[in-house]
């Protein structure tokens, strides 16, 4: 009975560290939202901003998972190369630790003062960044009350006979007692798949006494390594680099362990030279005040130090798991597809917003080709099939972009954004949308001249008309583009008053040629197809139109 009531209790104790660490996360994201955004835009090939970008991420998110599966999906959309990703990847190893440091401090017992301070700025705050200031400080205070239960819950082990019976093994000051710590430790992260967790459940089994310093030590590098199977399920579906990504990050924390283990009592002892007071020392209730202290500088070590070492390593790194994960058939990427990976839990707002934007460029920069073959399949006297497939090619391909992308960001609504990042999604969601739309009528233009080259050419005025309003259309648009990168109500309005006037063109150009279809007695066939392409012209318009509105 006693037993039953320990494990409902460490359970209880776990849910409620969960919900504290989601929702310090998720207020953290949405009051650094721009932050973050302006962080990983700001990443470059260099090996050391790499780290910098993935260790200030990841202490600002307080999660190394939700690091690396953005790490592996913008790898996936080769929106990153292999070499950043090993750099951001070192860098969120770093910032995770301060998970550690947030859990080591000793003020449990003021967990539900903390709790009642933020719980009523969270619910009742006039302001967005009143709401998140209450829900961190709400989401710490249920972090220390869980840790507070289950540090209370595993204290009677203390006394219980079975249990030290069943881990005196694991307890022994040797080598083999160390490396069956590091495999529980792999395995129980891997199932609960949180490091944080299992960094709480570890520093609440030696506060409350149950374990000594040197087995919670062994147990965190066996954390390391568990941590990374997130990533590694993240890639699961995704291109050759998003796996790579993925096993870089499982190899490099294997190897950061295996040197520390070579060295394990030595690390031991320099962690104790660092931090003052006995790690397993017990005070009168039976705990030990300075442990918690001691793992996490443990944990720190341990990740600050494999980052030193192996950051000169990072280029023999990728290629080492290029060698190990080789692309089949020569293709390494899914250009242009937007996927997203993992659980949608996992998605970083900030970064998932900035993918989805990066995927909008290139949706545009199909949309530009479209319209260049386009014009040159208009022109040419003969039926070019290979350009008319490119065209077909590319209204499929954006099929699949508006798709993915609407998909992607719809999930990404379910979350909890701030009001300007859902303004951007939806934002998104439309833009998607009229490219699409544009890239579906510069097809029926296409398949509407190629009527035109096997049945009439198109020719003289009609195709000097045709050929003059697409230019006006194709140069509307490329001024919505460029109005995307640098909006101002002016050039909309300079937008609009353009498209209105293409709208009147459009109907002249209509009303014209019905005219001729009756004094120049011009094949009813020429004139509807004619018809068709004018209609095609004006459509596009109108969603270029609209993805210009869009912006404002």
């Amino acid at each position: 009975m006693e037993a039953f009531k320990i494990i409902y209790t460490v359970l209880g104790g776990l849910g409620i560290f969960f919900y504290g660490m989601k929702a310090m996360s998720e207020s953290l994201q949405n009051m650094a939202g721009g932050l973050i955004k302006n962080i990983i835009a700001s990443l470059t090939s260099h090996r050391l901003v790499a780290v910098a970008v993935g260790t200030l991420v990841t202490m600002l998110v307080q999660s190394s998972s939700i690091t690396t599966v953005m790490v592996v999906g913008f790898v996936n959309a080769s929106l990153m190369n292999l070499t950043q990703a090993i750099g951001v990847i070192f860098g969120a190893n770093i910032g995770t630790t301060i998970t550690g440091w947030i859990i080591s401090i000793k003020i449990g017992k003021y967990g539900l003062l903390l709790v009642g301070l933020g719980i009523f700025p969270a619910l009742f705050g006039k302001s967005t960044k009143a709401k998140n200031l209450g829900r961190v400080f709400f989401g710490i205070g249920l972090i220390f009350f869980g840790l507070e239960i289950m540090s209370n819950a595993f204290k009677p082990l203390r006394t219980m006979p079975e249990f030290l019976e069943a881990i005196a093994y694991f307890s022994d000051p040797n080598y083999g007692a160390y490396l069956a710590c590091i495999i529980v430790g792999c395995i129980l992260t891997c199932i609960i798949q949180s490091s944080s967790a299992m960094l709480g459940i570890t520093i609440a089994l030696a506060s409350s006494g149950v374990i000594q310093f040197h087995t919670a030590a062994a147990l965190v590098l066996g954390e390391n390594i568990g941590t990374t199977i997130t990533a590694l399920l993240a890639s699961v579906g995704g291109n050759v680099h998003a796996k790579r990504a993925a096993r870089a990050h499982a190899i490099f924390n294997m190897l950061g362990v295996v040197v520390l283990f070579s060295v394990f009592p030595l690390y031991i002892q320099l962690v104790d030279w660092i931090i003052p007071g006995d790690p397993n020392l017990l005070n009168a209730a039976g705990e030990k005040p300075n442990i918690a202290v001691h793992i996490a500088t443990g944990h720190t070590i341990f990740n600050v130090a494999a980052t030193i070492i192996f950051i000169p390593f990072l280029t023999p790194l990728a290629n080492l798991v290029c060698k190990l994960t080789p692309s089949k058939g020569g293709r390494v990427d899914k250009e242009g597809h937007l996927i997203a990976l993992g659980k949608h839990t996992d998605l970083l707002p900030p970064a998932a917003i900035l993918q989805a934007q990066k995927e909008i460029e290139l949706f545009f920069k199909i949309v530009d080709k479209t319209f260049k073959r386009v014009r040159s399949y208009i022109d040419s006297p003969t039926d070019d099939q290979d350009i008319l497939k490119e065209i077909n090619k590319a209204e499929t391909k954006t099929d699949i972009y508006q798709k993915e992308i609407t998909e992607f960001i719809v999930h990404l609504l379910e979350k909890d954004l701030s009001e300007e990042q859902a303004v951007e999604a939806h934002r998104i969601i439309k833009i998607s949308d009229e490219l699409e739309s544009i890239t579906d009528y510069l097809e029926k233009l296409a398949l509407n001249a190629q009527k035109f080259k096997q049945k009439a050419p198109l020719s003289g005025k009609l195709k000097k008309s045709i050929l003059a309003l697409f230019e006006q259309v194709d140069h509307m648009y490329q001024e919505t583009k460029d109005q995307l990168q640098d909006y101002s109500k002016d050039r909309m309005l300079e937008i609009e008053k353009v498209s209105n006037r293409l709208w009147n063109e459009a109907e002249k150009l209509r009303s014209e040629s019905f005219i001729m279809l009756s004094s120049e007695k011009v094949s009813p066939d020429v004139i509807m197809y004619y018809s068709d392409m004018v209609v095609a012209l004006r459509k596009i318009r109108s969603h270029t139109l609209n993805i210009s509105q869009a912006s404002s």
